[in-house]
C-alpha cells in the first residue's frame, strides 16, 4: 500500500498559488487573450500571469494595447485571487454553496490570511470578503467621477473596477495604455480625485486584514488595538510621511520642477505610497536622482503590513529590527513597544526573513548585471521591485532577456509566498536535540 503524502499548510498555499500562476499562463497564451489574435509566447504569458497573480505590476506589454478584453479579465481575475489568496476565494464560494467548512480548511485560512488564531477565523474571512467588496465599489464610483467624461459610460465604469481592483490588491496594473502606452497614472498626476481614491485604496489593502479587524471592533478605542495593530498603523504613518517629505526634498528640482507647490506635494505623496507595493507612478520614473532611487529601493523593500494584499518584508519585520537595534544599544534585555514585551523569537524570525530577502537579492542582481547591458542602479530597481511585488520599473522591464525574465519570475513568486513560508516555517513544530551545546561568545561589530 503506497504511503499518502500529506502536504503541510505552507506547502498547499506554496503549491497553490504556482498551480494558479501556470493556468493563468496558459490562458493568456491563447490567441483569444490578444488583441492581435495570435498566440502570446509562453514566457511572456507566464510573466504577466505571475506579475497578476503575486500582484507586482510588472509588464513585458502594455496591458491595454496587447490584451484583449479577455485577457484583461483574466489578469484582472488573477490579481483579485492572488491579492486575497486563493484559499480566501474558495471560502467565498463555500459561503455560496452553503457547505460546510472544515478544521483543516480552516487552518489553511488562518495561514493565507494571516490570523494569529484559529478561533474566530471564519467571521474574519467574511468581514475580509465584504470589506472587499464595499472597499473597491466604493474606489470604483469615486474613479467614474473622472473616467466616465474620459472614455465614456460603460468604458469608464469597466475602468474605474478594473484600477480599484488593481489599487486595493496593490497590483500596479493600469489600462492608461489607450492614451499613451506604459504611462501608468501620469496623466492624472495633479487630480486630486484620482490620487486620493488611489492612495486610499493602496494603504487600505496594504495595513493587513488583521488591522482591519481591529478598526472593526473597536474603531476609535486605539487602546484596544492588538500589538499587531499599532505597530502596523505607527510604522505605515510614519513611511509614508518621511517617503513624501524625501522625495519632495530631493525631487523639487527634479521631476517635480516646474509644477505649482500643491501639485508637488500631491506627486511626492503618491509616490510615497506606491512604492509600498502598489506599482502606479505618476512621475517619470526613469529620471530620478539617485538619492530617490535608494529611497524606492528602501520603500519596496519594506512594503506593506502581514495578512495584507502588499509584498515586501513587511512593516512589522522592519519595527521588529529597529526595536531590536534600540534595545541592544540600550543594554537592555527585552523589546519593549507600547509597554508590551515582544517574544525573543520575534527578533530572531525578522532578522531570517531580512537576511533571506538579502542573499535572494543579492544572487538575482548578480546574475542580471552579467547578463544585461543596463546599469546597475535600473537592475537593483527592477530586482527590488519584483521580489517587493511593487511593480514600479525605470523602463527596462519590456527589454530584458528571456534568462532575466525568469529570475523575475522566480523574485515575484518568492516575494509573494517567500515571507509567509518562511514565517510558517520557523513556526513549525521541530523536533528538538536533548544535548545542550557549550556555549561560547563571538564578537559583533
Amino acid at each position: 500500500m503506497k504511503k499518502r503524502i500529506k502536504l503541510t499548510y505552507t506547502k498547499v498555499i506554496t503549491i497553490g498559488f504556482a498551480l494558479l500562476i501556470i493556468l493563468g499562463a496558459f490562458l493568456l497564451m491563447l490567441p483569444i487573450s490578444a488583441k492581435s489574435g495570435e498566440w502570446t509566447p509562453f514566457t511572456n504569458a507566464l510573466f504577466t500571469s505571475t506579475s497578476a497573480t503575486c500582484v507586482t505590476g510588472l509588464i513585458v506589454y502594455d496591458t491595454f494595447t496587447h490584451w484583449s478584453l479577455f485577457g484583461q479579465t483574466i489578469i484582472i481575475t488573477l490579481i483579485q485571487i492572488g491579492g486575497l489568496g486563493f484559499m480566501t476565494i474558495i471560502t467565498m464560494f463555500s459561503f455560496l454553496l452553503k457547505r460546510r467548512i472544515g478544521l483543516r480548511e480552516r487552518r489553511l485560512l488562518m495561514e493565507s490570511s494571516g490570523s494569529l488564531e484559529l478561533k474566530g477565523v471564519i467571521k474574519m474571512i467574511r468581514k475580509i470578503l465584504y470589506g472587499t467588496f464595499i472597499t473597491e465599489v466604493s474606489g470604483a464610483v469615486l474613479l467614474s467621477i473622472r473616467f466616465i467624461p474620459k472614455m465614456g459610460f460603460l468604458r469608464g465604469i469597466y475602468n474605474a473596477v478594473f484600477h480599484s481592483v488593481s489599487a486595493f490588491c496593490n497590483a500596479g496594473f493600469d489600462l492608461m495604455g489607450r492614451f499613451e502606452p506604459f504611462s501608468s497614472l501620469t496623466l492624472f498626476y495633479d487630480d486630486i480625485l484620482v490620487n486620493l481614491t488611489i492612495c486610499a485604496l493602496i494603504i487600505i489593502g496594504g495595513i493587513g486584514f488583521i488591522v482591519w479587524n481591529d478598526i472593526f471592533n473597536f474603531r476609535q478605542k486605539l487602546n484596544k488595538y492588538s500589538l499587531h495593530s499599532k505597530v502596523v498603523l505607527v510604522t505605515t504613518g510614519v513611511l509614508l510621511i518621511l517617503g513624501t517629505v524625501l522625495f519632495y526634498v530631493f525631487e523639487h528640482n527634479g521631476v517635480l520642477s516646474g509644477m505649482p507647490e500643491y501639485k508637488k506635494w500631491i506627486v511626492s505623496f503618491f509616490q510615497s505610497v506606491t512604492p509600498r507595493t502598489a506599482g502606479f507612478n505618476t512621475a517619470d520614473l526613469s529620471s530620478i536622482s539617485h538619492s530617490t532611487v535608494v529611497i524606492f529601493c528602501l520603500l519596496m523593500f519594506i512594503g506593506g503590513s502581514p495578512g495584507s494584499t502588499a509584498g515586501g518584508v513587511k512593516t512589522t519585520t522592519f519595527a521588529v529590527l529597529v526595536l531590536s537595534a534600540f534595545s541592544s544599544a540600550r543594554r537592555s534585555n527585552y523589546i519593549t513597544v507600547f509597554k508590551k514585551r515582544l517574544e525573543e523569537k520575534t527578533a530572531r524570525q525578522a532578522s531570517a526573513v531580512v537576511v533571506i530577502y538579502v542573499l535572494v537579492l543579492s544572487f538575482a542582481v548578480m546574475a542580471m548585471c552579467a547578463i544585461e547591458p543596463f546599469s546597475m542602479t535600473s537592475i537593483v530597481f527592477e530586482a527590488v521591485s519584483a521580489m517587493g511585488t511593487v511593480g514600479v520599473t525605470m523602463g527596462i522591464t519590456p527589454e530584458l532577456s528571456t534568462a532575466s525574465k525568469y529570475i523575475i519570475i522566480l523574485l515575484m513568486y518568492a516575494g509573494r509566498i517567500g515571507g509567509l513560508t518562511l514565517m510558517l516555517t520557523l513556526a513549525e513544530k521541530r523536533k528538538q536535540v536533548s544535548v545542550k551545546r557549550p556555549a561560547e561568545q563571538v564578537l559583533i561589530g
